[in-house]
């Protein structure tokens, strides 16, 4: 059976950072996809019902119709400390951080806490992230298995450090190794998971420990690596303490063979000219999480050195010094970081959008799957519905432009505009039978999820 989804439509099939027309949109649009998944067409909702005049048209009234958002940095232990305020990068992580992800120790936390991460992610609107994972290999058994279970694209990994944290977030490297080596086993491809490498950061270990991730990395293949980059200054001056042998923060990983095509590097806000332009060379992809990097403190992302050196880039939510899991909210942040900085790169809704989906689907090497509505790739899909009487329905009703109609979308909607997410055309989340608003009703009782049409209906 072939499904046809209609709503007002956007999406980046290109970079709107080198295509200056590179957002597509639909007034009036749909997407079609088979049984699978994938997508067959998108275009207007005349075009693609002429094609497929016999399809389930499924509508929702005032339906926005955007591609799964893909988050490229989020904390799965850190649910619980988004908004702990009043904290610089390396306080916040010792007196709130930390002791929170000690608790993953204990299986019920764990289980409990992945399966409500999992529900935030896919509430918001994200149906790919690279999550940074727990220091328990039990409690990272626990995520990939709940991951498994959402139908959610996930890529994660065991979180190793072995020094600077509390002693029971610690492992040698040997330990790191053989843990890692048997999450690799069990989960790497497994249906919609991936695996990745996760250092914490190089404060937090030895020469060992990060020779012991580039031997994980090597001995399985395409497989990512994650951790922090250039975040805060303090934490810059303490990795070349730790380090007196390396001349900047880059060079701990370059050294053990851990920057590559499939390397992103979350933050990157404080970072030497020598270090973009090797950065662009290795192919290596940064997660931009702007939320986070104002909340503790940390500093304005420079964009625009990132452009002009080609170093690619993707949102990133951060969570929990990132405030929200919507990449919306997101894109809104790193437009008023762009603001702000003297040399920013001004932003508009399409660069955003992009951010949000199709540049995420490229870092995490999915650009072939999901980030735009291609025919081709897979039904990943978010839909959106202004609330009854919100300032977001106002705005919508007042602006006709595309670019300020996706401009409202992103400072405005959030959680509350999320009604159904897609992923491979399954619906993974859905909202749809609380919405009784009297235009849905039209004074003849309660709405139906969709309103459904077929031909000669």
């Amino acid at each position: 059976m072939i499904t046809i989804l209609r709503g007002e439509l956007f999406h980046t099939p290109r970079s709107p950072f080198s295509d200056a027309g590179a957002l597509a949109w639909f007034d009036d649009g749909a997407v079609a996809f088979d049984d699978n998944g994938g997508i067959l067409t998108t275009d207007s909702y005349l075009a693609v019902r002429r094609i497929y005049p016999d399809a389930e048209v499924h509508q929702v009234p005032d339906a926005i119709l955007l591609p799964g958002m893909v988050d490229t940095h989020v904390h799965y232990p850190q649910l619980g400390i988004i908004g702990a305020m009043g904290l610089r990068l390396l306080e916040w992580l010792q007196t709130r951080t930390l002791p929170e992800e000690a608790r993953l120790a204990d299986d019920t936390v764990a289980r409990e806490t992945a399966r409500s991460f999992l529900r935030q992610l896919v509430a918001n609107g994200t149906t790919t992230a690279l999550v940074f994972g727990s220091h328990f290999p039990r409690a990272q058994d626990i995520l990939f298995n709940a991951a498994q279970d959402s139908g959610l694209r996930i890529t994660s990994g065991l979180v190793v450090s072995d020094r600077e944290l509390l002693p029971e977030l610690h492992r040698t490297p040997e330990q790191a190794y053989d843990a890692s080596e048997a999450l690799i086993s069990r989960w790497h491809e497994r249906g919609r998971l991936r695996y990745a490498v996760t250092p914490r950061f190089s404060l937090s270990c030895t020469d060992g420990m990060l020779e012991a991730c580039g031997a994980a990395l090597r001995a399985r293949e395409r497989l990512f690596f994650t951790t922090h980059l250039n975040e805060n200054p303090d934490e810059i001056r303490v990795v070349a303490e730790l380090f007196p042998w390396s001349r900047d923060y880059l060079q701990t990983y370059e050294r053990f063979s851990l920057v590559g095509e499939r390397s992103i590097f979350a933050h990157n806000v404080h970072v030497s000219d020598d270090e973009l332009s090797r950065l662009a060379t290795a192919g290596a992809c940064i997660a931009h999480c702007p939320s986070s990097n104002s909340f503790l403190g940390s500093g304005l992302f420079a964009m625009r050195r990132h452009l002009e050196r080609g170093v690619r880039f993707a949102l990133g939510s951060d969570v929990g010094a990132g405030t929200s899991f919507s990449l919306l909210s997101e894109g809104q942040f790193a437009y008023i970081a762009q603001m702000l900085r003297p040399d920013g790169r001004r932003l508009g809704p399409a660069e955003l959008l992009y951010l949000a989906t199709a540049a995420g689907a490229r870092a995490l090497e999915l650009s072939d799957q999901v980030g735009d509505f291609a025919p081709g790739k897979s039904a990943d899909l978010v839909l959106l519905r202004p609330p009854a009487g919100s300032t977001l329905r106002a705005v919508l009703q007042r602006n006709t432009s595309p670019e300020a109609r996706l401009g409202a979308i992103f400072t405005l909607a959030r959680e509350a505009s999320v009604c159904e997410v897609r992923v491979a055309g399954r619906v993974v989340h859905s909202t749809l039978e609380a919405h009784h608003d009297a235009r849905d009703r039209g004074g003849a009782g309660e709405t139906p999820r969709y309103r459904r049409e077929r031909r000669g209906a």
